[in-house]
């Protein structure tokens, strides 16, 4: 049995891809979120467990919802126990619809059935 990723590192790693993928630097979205950078630092590196209201703070800078945040943590970790995640909240890039997109997990061996998760907001 493998040992489960800690939420704050998911957390962190989910609030860092966000902020590289808008080509922001960690001063500009700590500013916004104002919170200190040195902070900021330390929750994109799992070192620190945020408060929900600072979560909140930095989300609404990267334009991410709460719930946006949470899913991509809850399939990080689905993802790394080697389950299929379908995210029916996902917007289809072409239509804005929302479509179901699964998320691949690890190449392992998975139990069956119960190993496929659902989001959906």
């Amino acid at each position: 049995m493998t040992t489960e990723p800690l939420l704050r590192r998911l957390v962190g790693e989910v609030l860092r891809r966000r902020r590289r993928e808008q080509g922001r630097i960690l001063k500009d979205v700590a500013d916004e979120a104002r919170v200190s950078l040195a902070y900021l630092s330390e929750i994109e590196r799992g070192r620190k467990e945020a408060s929900s209201e600072v979560l909140q703070a930095v989300c609404r800078a990267l334009d991410l919802r709460l719930v946006d945040l949470v899913g991509a943590a809850h399939a990080e970790l689905a993802a790394a126990e080697g389950r299929v995640v379908l995210d029916l909240t996902a917007p289809d890039a072409l239509s804005g619809r929302r479509t179901a997109r699964a998320v691949p997990a690890p190449s392992r061996a998975v139990g069956g059935p119960a190993d496929v998760v659902l989001l959906a907001a």
